[in-house]
This record gives C-alpha cells, structure tokens and sequence, in this order.
C-alpha cells in the first residue's frame, strides 16, 4: 500500500561541514574534516553540550542536515525493551514483545529540543529481534528536502522537514535472521541511501533477496535487481566505476554468496564475487579508486581491496582485486579509510592499520582489555580517529601510520549506534539518551 502527498518541501539551510546525512556520512566514509573535542565525560557532564531522552529503542544512528538532526527508534506499548550486551553466541530471538510504535524524531541541532516526532506505524512487528537489536536498526537518510526513515518488514517512509509524510511503502516479509536456523529471527538492520533522487535499498532476506531503486520524490519504484544471497546486514555504498560512455556510479553491496557492484541508473549487475564470511554487517566504503569490503563470521574473515572499474565474475586471483587477506576482517565495524590508510577493528578491540593502495599491514593494536564488545562504527575528526565499545567507552587515537593514544572518554551509557559529526560537534547516541559532544 503506497500513500503519496503533494509535495509541500521545506528545504533546510546548510552550511559547510553541517551534513551528515546517512548512515557514516557523506559516501558512508565516517569523516569529518571539521575538529571535534577529544575529552568528555557524560557523568561529569564534561564537554557535554546537550544530552536527550529518546523514548524507545534503536540502534539507528543520528543524521544532520543544516540545524535539524534526526533519528529513528521503536517505543513498545508496554514495558522496558532490554538489550542483552557482550561478547556471546546466543542466537535466540527476543519473545513476545508485542506492539511497537516505530517514530522519527526531528531535533533542533543546537539544543537538543525536540521540534517535532512522529509514528511511522504502530503494531507489533512482524518479526522478532535478537537480544542484541532493536527494531529501529536502519539509520535513516536525507537530502535536505526529504528524510527516508526505513523499519524493515514495518515499511518505507518519507516525510518532509515539518513532518509531514509524503509517501510510505510496504516491501513485503523482509526476514532476517540466521539462515541456517530460520526460527532465529535477528532484526533488519540495512540503511538506505539516498543519492541522485533516488533511495537505494538493499534486501538481502530469507527469500526473494533483492536490491532496488525508488523514486525520492514519488515513492515508485525505478527498478529492482533480485540476489541470491541468504540475510546480511550491511547497507550499501555508492561509488565512481569507468563505463565505456564516460564515468558513472554504481551501487557496491557486501554479502556471502554474491558481493558486488550494480549500475545506479538501471540496477544492471557489472561485477560480483563470493563473499567470505557468512553474516556481513560491514558497509563498503571507497578509498581513492579501491572500494573496501569485509566480513568475520563463519568461515572467513576477509578483506578484499576492488577496483572500482571491476567488470564480470571476480576470481580470488582476478586483477580487478588489487589485494585481500584471508584472516584480517570485521565482523560488526564499518572500517574507515584516511590518507592512505585503511583502520579495521574487530568486535574484540583489536585494531588493524593498512596501507590502502598495497595492502601491507602498518599496525595492530588491542583497545581495552578485550572482555567489551565494540559495534559502533569509527569515526574521524581532524587528525583524530573515536572508536567507541558497546561500554560507552571512546578511545581517540591520532590518525597516521603511528598507534598513538589520546584520549579515553566514559558516556556513562551503552553504546550501540555510530556516531555522527556535524559542525564541530560529535552527536553520540546511548542506549537511552542522545548526546550532543563539544568543546565549551
């Protein structure tokens, strides 16, 4: 069911270095160029600029445009959704949570102040969570005149910057859960991307997997490109490729049995290639003219460095796959890249620095004492990278070939989500609260 609304756009004002519209930023690549603080302490209140209740549950990470931040979470009709944090294997699902109301919340920047929030749909989902999820996973997306909120199986939604829906879509059953064990249902967690008027979409579920293009403006589809491939949780990234009439872009998605890179215009496949490890989380990310893929569960933990100009079926010896290592990947971190050099961190802490263009292995450090896990995303300021763990603890390194501590930092809350950075500020989301980070 689709339900359209004219177009009544209020188009924000956004100064430079005040965007961070989706999942990770501009191209997902977690960089800022603007410093941010490399102190604080949330119980201390320390260069806490402002901190807000976000009533609910969601791992869904902040996005910024202009003077407005947005974010996503499902609040249940009753009792206190729980998370279950850690380093662990338990692949059950959460049981008989009941209804939900899954909101989008509309921020003032600067303060904090809620401007406007609203309820997306209300029932009880259509699939359960893992004890580690929520079921507001999906960072939502925007361009300045739209915001796509995404819930999985509960829809499809855009609304412009007052609040008011413009459009909303049912793309059907999207389970995803352990492939090997369908009871274990887990949570849809795939942002979208909104590029070029179109939002891209990556559905890599129990059946009918598929990647598809809708229009921003309409809602209508533009195409849809089935996959084969069991459930992943990794939203997709959109880079350069050289086509014969000129450069274009394509859509670079991860996954297990099928990795690869579609046109953006058509959804035509151009390259693709068996992942490694077989629950990807981790989203692409584009260093110069490599793109950056990655995954740790199961059999493999690889890294596999792709030219962007990739074309046909990749081998493991194709030399369109400037370089890869079997045993070095992520399994929950989207890794970074800045000047030269890639930073991967696994769910322990244990860091690794790679020179982007030869693969070589520049460091490895082990953040924490190894008993806390970390899923946030990293982030880069300035010359400073931030690695928070699932403790709310964030190490600030200095970016470069050198391992070089600055800082740690307690929130005093649990810390699923990636952060985000807009205007010289970090906006770093807890288990309850969402904080705005600052030098005063």
């Amino acid at each position: 069911m689709k339900r359209v609304a004219w177009p009544l756009l209020l188009l924000a004002s956004a100064a430079p270095g005040a965007e961070w519209p989706q999942f990770r930023g501009p191209r997902a690549s977690g960089v800022a160029a603007q410093p941010v603080a490399v102190e604080w302490n949330g119980g201390q209140n320390r260069n806490i600029l402002w901190r807000r209740e976000i009533p609910g549950l969601g791992h869904s990470s902040p996005i910024v445009w202009g003077d407005r931040l947005f974010v996503t979470s499902a609040a249940p009709e009753k009792g206190d959704p729980g998370l279950k944090l850690g380093l662990y294997g338990d692949i059950r699902s959460v049981e008989a949570e009941g209804a939900q109301a899954f909101k989008v919340f509309c921020l003032d920047r600067k303060t904090g102040a809620i401007l406007w929030e609203r309820t997306a749909v209300k029932r009880p989902p259509r699939f359960k969570r893992h004890p580690k999820a929520t079921h507001a996973n999906p960072t939502p997306a925007t361009d300045g005149r739209r915001l796509i909120a995404f819930f999985g199986a509960e829809g499809l939604y855009a609304f412009d910057f007052t609040g008011r829906l413009l459009w909303e879509r049912d793309l059907g059953p999207l389970d995803a859960g352990f492939f090997q064990v369908p009871s274990a249902q887990w949570g849809f967690a795939s942002s979208p991307v909104l590029h070029d008027g179109k939002v891209i979409i990556q559905a890599d579920v129990q059946r009918d997997s598929f990647l598809a293009a809708y229009d921003a403006a309409s809602g209508q589809q533009i195409w849809k490109t089935p996959r084969n491939d069991v459930p992943t949780w990794s939203t997709p990234t959109v880079a350069p490729y050289a086509a014969p009439g000129g450069p274009r872009e394509q859509v670079v998605v991860n996954g297990w049995k099928h990795m690869g890179g579609y046109d953006l215009s058509t959804g035509r496949e151009l390259w693709r290639m068996r992942g490694g490890g077989d629950i990807p989380v981790p989203t692409p990310i584009v260093a110069g003219e490599l793109v950056l893929l990655t995954s740790a569960h199961g059999p493999g933990r690889p890294i596999y460095a792709v030219r962007t100009h990739a074309a046909g079926a990749l081998g493991g010896q194709s030399q369109a796959i400037a370089w890869q290592h079997a045993r070095a990947g992520n399994y929950m971190q989207t890794p970074l890249a800045h000047h030269g050099l890639a930073y991967f961190c696994f769910d322990n802490g244990v860091l690794s620095v790679f020179e982007v263009e030869t693969g070589k292995r520049i460091y490895q450090q082990r953040l924490g004492d190894g008993r806390t896990g970390f899923t946030s995303s990293p982030v880069a300021a300035g010359n400073h990278l931030y690695l928070t763990n699932e403790d709310g603890r964030t190490y600030v390194l200095s970016l470069g070939p050198d391992f070089r501590p600055v800082a740690e930092n307690e929130l005093g809350e649990s810390v699923m989500a990636s952060p985000a950075i807009a205007g010289g500020v970090l906006y770093l989301r807890g288990q309850r609260n969402l904080f705005a980070i600052g030098a005063r």
